[in-house]
Formats: C-alpha cells, sequence, structure tokens
C-alpha cells in the first residue's frame, strides 16, 4: 500500500526519452516536483551526468551544483537540485564553459541538447495552455512551464506561443496558431518533426486536426496540443537539432549515406 509519494526510480522503468543504457546499474535520479511533468523533463542530474558527461557518478553532479559559485543556470536561475526537472525549450547554461543549450526533442522523441549562442540564450518560448479569469476579473494565462502572466495581450489564445525574456521573465512577442507558420511537434507519432501549417479541422466533442508538410513535401497530421508554433512564416525564431526536424525512413536515410560518401571518394 502506499505511502506517501515516490522518492526513487529505477532505470528499467525511466523514460526511453532519457537514453539511459540498461547495464548502468539498477537505479536512477527521480526528477523532483516542478514546471513540468515526469514523463515530459529530465531531471539536472541526467543531463550533467550521461548527456554532457561532466560527471561520473552522482555524488559529483551534486557538487558541482552545490558550488556558491552557481555553475548550473536553467532559464537564467541557479539551480541547485540534483534531480530539477529540464523540459522542452528550457535553456541550460554554464558560465564557467560558456556554454548555452535548449532542450529538444529528436525525430525519434529523445531528449537532445542544441547548442545555442549567447543572444538566442536569453529568451525561450513557451506555449498557452490555459487562459482564464481569476478573483477579481483579473485575466491570466498559464504557459507550458507553469508560467502564470496576468493582464496578458488579448490577441493571446491557447494553444499560441510566447517568447519570453529570461532575464525580465515578460512577453517579448507572441506567435499565432495559424496556417503559414512553422510548427514543432511536442507529442505523438510525429515527435521532433518540423513543417508549415496547413490547416485545422474542427471536432466538436473532440480533439481538433491539424495537417503539416515538412520541407520535404510530406504531408502528416496531429492533435491541436502537440502542435507548437516557432516562427512567423518559414523561419524559425530558435535554432533547430541537426536532423531540422525532418523525418527519414531506412532507405532515405541510407541514400543520404551514399549522397555524402560520394565526394569523398572522387
Amino acid at each position: 500500500m502506499a505511502r506517501g509519494p515516490k522518492k526513487h526510480m529505477k532505470r528499467i522503468t525511466a523514460p526511453k526519452s532519457w537514453m539511459l543504457s540498461k547495464l548502468g546499474g539498477n537505479w536512477t535520479t527521480r526528477p523532483s516536483q516542478g514546471p513540468h511533468k515526469l514523463r515530459e523533463s529530465i531531471p539536472l542530474s541526467v543531463i550533467l551526468q550521461h548527456k554532457l558527461k561532466y560527471a561520473l557518478y552522482a555524488r559529483d553532479v551534486q557538487m558541482i551544483l552545490a558550488d556558491k559559485d552557481g555553475n548550473i543556470k536553467v532559464d537564467g536561475k541557479v539551480r541547485s537540485d540534483f534531480g530539477y526537472p529540464v523540459g522542452l525549450q528550457d535553456v541550460i547554461t554554464i558560465d564557467k564553459t560558456r556554454e548555452s543549450y535548449r532542450v529538444l526533442y529528436d525525430v525519434q522523441g529523445k531528449f537532445i541538447l542544441k547548442s545555442i549562442k549567447p543572444d538566442e540564450a536569453k529568451f525561450k518560448l513557451v506555449k498557452v495552455t490555459q487562459k482564464k479569469v481569476g478573483p477579481n476579473n483579473v485575466p491570466y494565462i498559464v504557459t507550458n512551464d507553469a508560467r502564470t502572466i496576468r493582464y496578458p495581450n488579448p490577441e493571446i489564445h491557447v494553444n499560441d506561443t510566447l517568447k519570453i525574456d529570461l532575464e525580465t521573465g515578460k512577453v517579448v512577442d507572441f506567435l499565432k496558431e495559424e496556417p503559414g507558420n512553422l510548427c514543432y511537434i511536442i507529442g505523438g507519432n510525429n515527435i521532433g518533426r518540423v513543417g508549415l501549417i496547413q490547416h485545422r479541422e474542427r471536432h466538436l466533442g473532440s480533439f481538433d486536426i491539424v495537417h503539416v508538410k515538412d520541407s520535404n513535401g510530406k504531408h502528416f497530421s496531429t492533435r491541436i496540443n502537440n502542435i507548437f508554433t516557432i516562427g512567423k512564416g518559414k523561419k524559425s525564431l530558435i535554432s533547430l537539432p541537426d536532423d531540422n526536424g525532418l523525418y527519414l525512413t531506412a532507405l532515405e536515410k541510407k541514400q543520404a549515406r551514399e549522397h555524402q560518401e560520394e565526394p569523398k571518394q572522387q
């Protein structure tokens, strides 16, 4: 019988998006309570130990995070909890090494760290998940990283994307979820893919379906909850992963490799 919240996690039950090896031990770090859900986040301990290779053991991670210099910052704030949950679009900054990373998904649904420039590390994109009116008739919106913003622009609606300045925490700009804009898929079978929004099918009493077309001309569709607008028109506001959000079949990957090897042989 359960008695309180769980504090441990076995490696075999960890999300597949963490890409942990089966033979690395029995246990892993369970994400702490935070702005992202357990299955949609990755703890700082796993990032420093398995993604960036800055630590060999969990003890090393604790020493790095406990340093008074504040080595690791997430969205511009120093984090010392080794289980702090880092989620989609979060910006990780390491001042000593002058490195900045943005957390994204690849087309296989795995977490990746995209290296970004200092100018891009000053902002992040968030998706509006709720729009309500609180006590005293104060309008507010809630984002996917648990931010609550009061008195938003009346033109901002659910599923739109906000550009947040990490230094001030204020909304700099916003992107509408509408046809012609570039979007990033954050869930479902097409997770990690990037394409242009074509049109939206409305289904009363069910999920609305959005049709997307990628740069290779392939069409696919997904639920509107999985759509994350990242640009006005074809231009993206953030740096995309190395695969540019394009899903390739096994045959297409083979042809791409052969095409790259031809100039080397000549």
